[in-house]
Parts: structure tokens; C-alpha cells; sequence
């Protein structure tokens, strides 16, 4: 295990921002990173922990030290007559666990295909997509506490989630390591087919009968219709949160609004999509220098070659303070702003 200095990051963040780490190191095993950690080196500077930097738009350096979680491994740990528990190191690519587990006949993430980063990332930010969330397939987690020096287990309930939110992002935030998750995944799937576009894209696939392929390939076709390639265009994915409002605050919004897009919650509450409002103030294509608002999904801010994270930042401020001054709703980075 190397420590590197003045490490560039813009390889390690899918916004591709050219930014730098003071001290830099991966590990690939608990083991390394308990040898990092019992070195006293990080104690000894701020550390960010950084997965598959899918999720991260540095404004600046980092004035510290960044450790690359790289630990590997997909191995199922246990089966009963309904589930099948498989485990996934952090380190594994999201999308590659997907086709694992589809091609296992394995159900319950297909509706989150082709979303970018790690596993290590999905309990974080209870990743979502198409009607389903990581809360809906997670059974337990391994993390390490570096201040305790401990590995600590996390089933659903200690994990708090909730929209894009677990206790990882806030209570617990930069404490743990998260070291490996286990999902459990049902041999007879549900199948999810009523959000977004689904249905309609099964539909001129020519699909009659859904399985988990082809629903994992509708909303492949679906994301690569709206949103851009982080490998071709700087981007973190969608950029801010759909905000929930009060359903007596979106019934007014609504008579003044009426194109309005939102969907019921439990509890009356409704969420907003956060793409139509920033769209109504003009956004959608906005581009400032290499800075932009993506032609196709308003909710997805680039960098097209040479911005740098503060450019974006301050044109997320700008939709955000127009959002705000139209509609009276504020809405939320989904990003982690460095």
C-alpha cells in the first residue's frame, strides 16, 4: 500500500474535474485498510473515502488525504425458499451487480440498471430509480469505524434510509468505511413496470411478457436516451433531489401551476419533479462556458470539457435561486460538494 502526493482526481470523479488530493491511497482488502488506519497516517489529516466518484463534485483540492475503496468479490452467503443473499464487496461496479444478479434470475435491482458508481455508494444514498430503491433489496452491510478501529454490522432498520438518505450521509458522515453489502434478492420477482416510461419501451421492444432482462434493457434504453455518458460528458447523474412538499402546499402550487408534475406520497405528502421546475425557469440546455444544464434532462448538470467544480456549483445556485424565487420551493444538492 502506496501513499501518493499531489494525487490528480479527475479520473476518480465522473464529473471530470480537474482536482487534486494532497495524500492519496487505495486499499483492496479490510486488512490494508485496517494496516492504513492502525498507521495513525489519516489521523493525522481530514480523510474522504471515495468509491466510484459518481456522486462528487470538487470545487476545490482536497487538502488531505483521499483513500480509494477497492475491495472486490460477488459470492452468495446464504438462500432460504424465498431469497437468495448475495454479498458484493463496496469496491464492485453497480451496474456489473445487476447483470449478476439477472443473469442468476435473481429480481429486485433490474430497475436500477446502468445507474454509475459502486456498491459501497448505494446504502449511502439509498440509490432510486423507476419505482424501486436499494431499501427495498438491502439485508445487512459491513463497515469499519475508523476512529474505533472496529468493524461494525448495520442491518436496515440501523441504517435509516430514507430519500437518497441514510445515517452515512449525515449522523455517520465520514466515520465508516462501508467494507461489503448483502442484498437479498427473490427467486420469484416482482416485476416494477408502472413508473416512468417502462411500460412504453417494453412496449417497442416488442416485449409481451416482462422478465427481468428485458425490463433491466427498457431502462438502459431509457437512461441512455436522456442522460449522458459520464465517459463522454462530465456528469454526476441527476444533480439535485425531487423536493417533498405538504399535499395542501403542491394543491396550490398546482391551481397557479397547472402543468405541475408531481406524485403522491404516504403520509400527504407529494414529491415534485425537480426536472420540470428547473426547465420552467429556462435552464434546460443552459450552458456557461464549458458549465451546463443538460440539453436532454434538465435535472442533470455537465461539464463539457474544462469547467471547473466551483463553475458548476455556482450555476447549481443560480437554478436553485430562480426555482426558488418562481415556484417558492427550495431545492436540494443530491450531490456531495467538496
Amino acid at each position: 500500500m502506496q501513499i501518493q502526493q499531489h494525487f490528480p482526481l479527475r479520473k476518480y470523479n465522473s464529473f471530470s474535474i480537474d482536482a487534486h488530493a494532497r495524500y492519496f491511497a487505495s486499499f483492496t482488502s479490510r486488512d490494508e485498510l485496517i494496516e492504513l488506519v492502525a498507521s495513525g497516517y489519516n489521523s493525522q489529516q481530514k480523510t474522504l473515502i471515495l468509491g466510484g466518484g459518481s456522486n462528487m463534485l470538487f470545487t476545490k483540492d482536497y487538502d488531505g488525504l483521499v483513500i480509494k475503496n477497492d475491495i472486490r468479490g460477488l459470492a452468495v452467503v446464504g438462500e432460504d425458499a424465498n431469497f437468495v443473499y448475495v454479498k458484493a464487496g463496496a469496491g464492485e461496479n453497480w451496474h456489473q451487480f445487476v447483470l449478476y444478479c439477472i443473469d442468476r434470475g435473481l429480481g429486485g435491482v433490474e430497475n436500477l440498471s446502468l445507474i454509475p458508481g459502486n456498491i459501497g455508494a448505494s446504502p449511502m444514498q439509498n440509490i432510486g430509480a423507476y419505482g424501486v430503491e436499494i431499501k427495498d433489496t438491502f439485508h445487512e452491510l459491513e463497515a469499519y469505524h475508523i476512529q474505533d478501529k472496529r468493524i461494525v454490522h448495520f442491518d436496515r432498520e440501523d441504517c435509516r434510509f430514507g430519500y437518497r438518505e441514510s445515517v452515512f450521509k449525515r449522523k455517520y458522515k465520514g466515520e465508516f468505511v462501508i467494507l461489503d453489502v448483502t442484498f437479498r434478492l427473490s427467486k420469484i420477482p416482482v416485476f416494477n413496470t408502472s413508473y416512468g416510461a417502462i411500460e412504453e419501451e417494453l412496449g417497442q421492444m416488442g416485449v409481451k411478457e416482462p422478465s427481468m432482462r428485458a425490463i433491466s434493457q427498457a431502462v438502459i434504453n431509457i437512461r441512455q436516451s436522456k442522460l449522458p455518458d459520464p465517459a463522454e460528458i462530465g456528469n454526476a447523474g441527476s444533480f439535485f433531489k425531487n423536493p417533498e412538499l405538504p399535499a395542501s402546499v403542491y394543491q396550490e402550487l398546482k391551481q397557479r401551476f397547472p402543468g405541475l408534475i408531481g406524485y403522491a406520497l404516504e403520509g400527504e405528502r407529494y414529491k415534485l419533479a425537480a426536472g420540470w421546475l428547473i426547465e420552467e425557469c429556462g435552464w434546460k440546455g443552459y450552458r456557461e462556458g464549458d458549465a451546463g444544464c443538460h440539453a436532454r434532462q434538465a435535472l442533470v448538470l455537465v461539464n463539457y470539457g474544462q469547467a471547473t467544480g466551483r463553475q458548476i456549483y455556482d450555476l447549481s445556485e443560480k437554478i436553485m435561486e430562480s426555482v426558488f424565487e418562481r415556484f417558492g420551493v427550495m431545492l436540494e444538492r443530491e450531490v456531495n460538494v467538496i
